[in-house]
C-alpha cells in the first residue's frame, strides 16, 4: 500500500471509533424528576406491583420510560417501565451513584 492511501484509511478508522464512541456516551437518557401525577395509571400500576411492599420514593422520567426508585428492606431499586407498564430493567440504584461518582 502506498502511504497516503494508509493514511486516509487510519483517519477514516480513528474517526469512526471516535463516532462510535462520542455517541454512545452521548445517546444515553438523562433522567428528569417528576411528580406522581405525570406518570401514567398503567405505570404506577405495574411499579406498585413490583415493589411488593416496598414504598416508592420518587420517579424519574428517562426518555419515553419512567423510572420507579424503590426503597425495601433498606435498600433502593430503580425499576424502569415502558409507558404500557411493562418493566424494561431493574438495577440496585445504589451502585448506579456510585458509577456516577455521586455520593448516596
Amino acid at each position: 500500500m502506498n502511504t497516503p492511501r494508509l493514511l486516509t484509511i487510519a483517519a477514516v478508522s480513528a474517526g469512526l471509533a471516535f463516532g462510535a464512541i462520542a455517541y454512545g456516551h452521548g445517546n444515553k437518557e438523562k433522567e428528569e424528576s417528576i411528580s406522581n401525577s405525570d406518570v401514567p395509571a398503567a405505570v404506577q400500576k405495574a411499579a406498585d406491583a413490583q415493589a411488593k411492599g416496598g414504598k416508592i420514593v420518587r420517579w424519574e422520567k428517562e426518555g419515553a420510560n419512567y423510572e420507579a426508585v424503590v426503597e425495601k428492606n433498606g435498600k433502593q431499586w430503580g425499576m424502569e417501565f415502558n409507558a404500557n407498564g411493562k418493566l424494561v430493567s431493574k438495577h440496585d440504584e445504589s451502585k448506579e451513584h456510585k458509577e456516577k461518582g455521586e455520593k448516596y
